[in-house]
């Protein structure tokens, strides 16, 4: 007689991401925003998965959000930005996981991986948009800082997670997951070192400032400008990070096995 193998899942995610990083550095949970995502798991044992996720994550932030922080409410930054991520991962079942059965449709989970994201931080001044990382505005490609080189629009990450998993029945699966990405960037916001002065950035031709002039310090907006060059715009000891709450559908492949016949 035959029996049924659970060899893997393909899925479905839907939920929110958050930001935390130099415009959020207290970890406040307070501006989440869309994250959907699509995987493929390749089940080992009852235990072990390997998972190929693809993630599309949108998050942002702005300091007006710390009104009871004087340095970051008159620093007056903000960004927003798509995030788009491929990453490798390893779940592993506290329980044992059989779909179909009724002893063994549920468990808890981690997961462990790596993963590339691409990213593009831009802001509104006056109703338009701009991308920020062009702008160069912590001095990134000038001759006065020539050791601040323009980051790429490319990073890696560590994704480390927990969720749980439930076997509807023998097709179908539901569950919850968080995911945090630990980066190796500091410019998902466009923020991490110090000002380099408002000289840095030519006027345009009229003798008006540019937008990389008016974007790299904001505080004019809500007082007295502070971006004098040297002055602490970000930290750059912390590299960003983000993360995704998501629940998850997910339908079961299976394949048969047939037991070796008795002589």
């Amino acid at each position: 007689m035959e029996s049924i193998v659970h060899s893997g899942e393909i899925g479905l995610s839907v939920g929110a991401a958050h930001y935390f990083g130099d415009l959020n550095p207290s970890a406040h949970i307070n501006r989440p925003k869309l994250a959907v995502a699509a995987f493929f798991r390749k089940q080992f044992g009852n235990y072990i998965a390997v998972r190929v996720q693809g993630q599309f994550a949108q998050v942002g932030y702005a300091d007006k959000y710390y009104s009871d922080n004087d340095f970051q409410y008159h620093r007056n930054l903000s960004f927003n930005s798509s995030i788009w991520e491929l990453g490798l991962m390893g779940d592993f079942n506290f329980f044992k996981f059989v779909p179909g059965t009724a002893d063994h449709r549920f468990t808890p989970y981690v997961t462990l991986g790596v993963s590339a994201f691409s990213y593009d931080p831009y802001a509104y001044l006056n109703g338009t948009k701009y991308f920020l990382r062009p702008l160069g505005t912590e001095g990134q490609g000038t001759a006065a800082y020539p050791d601040r080189k323009p980051y790429g629009s490319m990073a890696f990450a560590i994704p480390l997670g927990v969720g749980v998993k439930y076997n509807v029945n023998e097709k179908i699966n539901v569950g919850f997951e968080v995911l945090y990405r630990f980066t190796n960037t500091d410019y998902l916001d466009d923020v991490s070192t110090t000002y380099v002065g408002i000289d840095k950035f030519p006027p345009l031709p009229d003798n008006s400032p540019s937008a990389a002039a008016l974007l790299q310090d904001r505080s004019y907006e809500v007082g007295d400008p502070i971006g004098i060059e040297g002055r602490q715009r970000g930290y750059a000891k912390q590299k960003d990070q983000f993360v995704t709450a998501q629940f998850t559908v997910s339908f079961n492949l299976t394949s048969y096995r047939c037991p070796s016949a008795k002589l």
